[in-house]
């Protein structure tokens, strides 16, 4: 008896000092990343580093409002087009399609999320680009917001889908039975019933693909056209915005921080702050939202 109550105060702190050790590690990256900021932060002021159009290093402006909105655009695009899919997706796999189906798409979904960042960047580059390239619009090279936006809605299928299913199969039985007990059709019961109780899970799995969204850096560095500009509509459609090339917060960093010294490398930093803080924002939201549906 006392070996094993030895044995389980043993992997108790074992396991306590494995979550201690990943909380020290996110802080430790943290107060790396603004101690390295702080150069920035101090010289530039964060007013004019935040609301600053102009990112020119060699003329001293680190204005990171142009890569704020291409990141905040391109994961607000991602998001229109692929959370209909993964919840499509969820409830087909979870409501609707038979056992065999369900074994073929389950894990074809799932290999989704370990293919590299670089391939979905290279398909983006040989195969969307192209087919939005015919798209008429003055000054569109088929490089830009549109393109990420399908690259990452690709990307965060996988995350929004799991997370989605296992929410829609956590719904009491006793509900949807009740539903068709009382002549509700199998599509009434999954829009009334069962979509309004997995909500907040269906919702923490939209959130944590948005921080999936927010972290993407090689896909697309390759296919948005890292133009650092505000983007605007090509057209007068306000649509035309996603034909607009941009740069994303984590493609700034990728694609400068090689030769950055000095204040550049430090404004750099100051990026890895900003987006630090987008996805802290993000993934709280999602922890919230988790216990609240949890209670």
């Amino acid at each position: 008896m006392q070996r094993r109550c030895l044995i389980d105060r043993l992997m108790q702190g074992v396991l306590l000092g494995s979550a201690l050790l990943s909380v020290c590690i996110v802080l430790m990256i943290g107060l790396f990343t603004f101690l390295q900021s702080r150069l920035a932060w101090q010289s530039i002021g964060p007013v004019a580093m935040l609301t600053g159009t102009a990112w020119r290093p060699g003329s001293g402006r680190f204005g990171l409002l142009p890569m704020i909105a291409g990141s905040v655009l391109a994961t607000l695009g991602s998001v229109a087009i692929g959370v209909p899919l993964a919840i499509g997706c969820a409830l087909f796999v979870a409501e609707v399609a038979p056992a065999p189906i369900r074994a073929l798409v389950r894990p074809a979904v799932q290999l989704l999320g370990g293919i590299p960042s670089v391939v979905y960047g290279l398909f983006g580059m040989v195969v969307i680009v192209p087919l939005i390239r015919r798209i008429p619009a003055p000054g569109n090279s088929g490089y830009g917001l549109l393109a990420a936006s399908i690259v990452l809605a690709v990307m965060i299928l996988p995350t929004i889908t799991s997370i989605a299913e296992d929410a829609i199969r956590a719904v009491p039985r006793e509900y949807k039975e009740g539903s068709l007990a009382l002549g509700a059709t199998e599509w009434q019961t999954i829009a009334g019933v069962t979509l309004p109780a997995a909500r907040s899970g269906i919702v923490a799995a939209t959130i944590l693909g948005i921080g999936r969204a927010l972290g993407e850096t090689m896909a697309m560095t390759m296919v948005i056209g890292n133009s650092v500009v505000v983007p605007a509509p090509l057209t007068q459609n306000p649509l035309s915005i996603y034909l607009s090339p941009a740069r994303t917060l984590t493609g700034n960093i990728a694609v400068e921080i090689s030769y950055a010294t000095g204040l550049h490398e430090s404004a750099l930093f100051a990026t890895g702050v900003t987006l630090f803080v987008m996805i802290m924002v993000v993934n709280s939201s999602a922890h919230f939202l988790l216990r609240s549906r949890s209670r």
